[in-house]
């Protein structure tokens, strides 16, 4: 007898680890400001992994954008949250870059993305407000998050 009320998946799923051991199919995402500057913290890893810093700036995003690489069988997203590296992000820049990510992702079919806690890091956001968020943007799509943890 089929289930009523089959259970569905999470949405947001954590994993203990290196986020670039995630699998080559998942689409990648963290925040960057809009000067593309990368100097710290795991968008420095990002710079040097993924390069593209002129592809970057040449698509002219803006902060509450999301400027986007293809490397390879994915979308690498660079959420575009303060305008220079040495500010901090809103939650409402955030929501904004999130928006378009999403976007982004039902055009491209992209259904896996995964990140650190976006954020949260050096840029010091509260991550239960940021995972709310997250769970809200993505709601009523077929994108699922895993949020890798050091």
């Amino acid at each position: 007898m089929a289930s009523i009320n089959p259970e569905k998946e999470e949405r947001i799923v954590y994993r203990q680890g290196d986020l670039f051991t995630c699998p080559e199919t998942d689409a990648l995402a963290h925040c960057i400001s809009e000067d593309c500057h990368m100097s710290a913290g795991i968008a420095a890893v990002f710079k040097k992994k993924f390069g593209g810093i002129q592809e970057l700036l040449n698509q002219q995003k803006k902060t509450g954008d999301v400027a986007v690489l293809k490397r390879d069988n994915r979308y690498v997203y660079y959420l575009i949250t303060k305008n220079k590296y040495f500010h901090k992000p809103t939650y409402d820049n955030l929501q904004k870059s999130l928006d378009a990510m999403k976007l982004h992702c039902v055009e491209n079919g992209v259904t896996r993305i995964s990140m650190p806690k976006i954020g949260c890091g050096l840029d010091r956001l509260d991550w239960e407000r940021v995972s709310t968020m997250l769970e809200e943007v993505f709601e009523g799509t077929d994108v699922y998050i895993t949020v890798y943890i050091l």
